[in-house]
């Protein structure tokens, strides 16, 4: 069976328990649901679209992990040495 076949099937099995009254209302309702659904991602679409062009603006997104804004992770990170001395020069005593 295919998709449409299917989709036939729930709506055939829909009129027989429900009614066409209750099964208009319920289509009605999950339209509406698809439509406010669809709204919303347009709109979450249409503000990431803005600020990822203001972030391209500012000349802040150079850096690869920074969508909108300063770059927090960069300006402030510094590769801390004591990391890559070995244990000796740290005075770590080992066990």
């Amino acid at each position: 069976m295919g998709f449409g076949m299917e989709i036939l099937f729930v709506l055939m099995l829909g009129l027989l328990i429900l009614g066409p009254k209750q099964l208009h209302t319920i289509l009605v309702h999950a339209a509406q649901a698809k439509a406010e659904l669809q709204n919303a991602t347009r709109g979450l679409r249409s503000q990431l679209a803005a600020e990822l062009d203001a972030a391209r603006g500012s000349g802040k997104a150079g850096c690869s992990h920074v969508l909108v804004g300063d770059c927090e992770i960069c300006s402030t990170f510094n590769p801390v040495p004591e990391f890559s001395k070995p244990a000796e020069a740290l005075n770590v005593s080992r066990h």
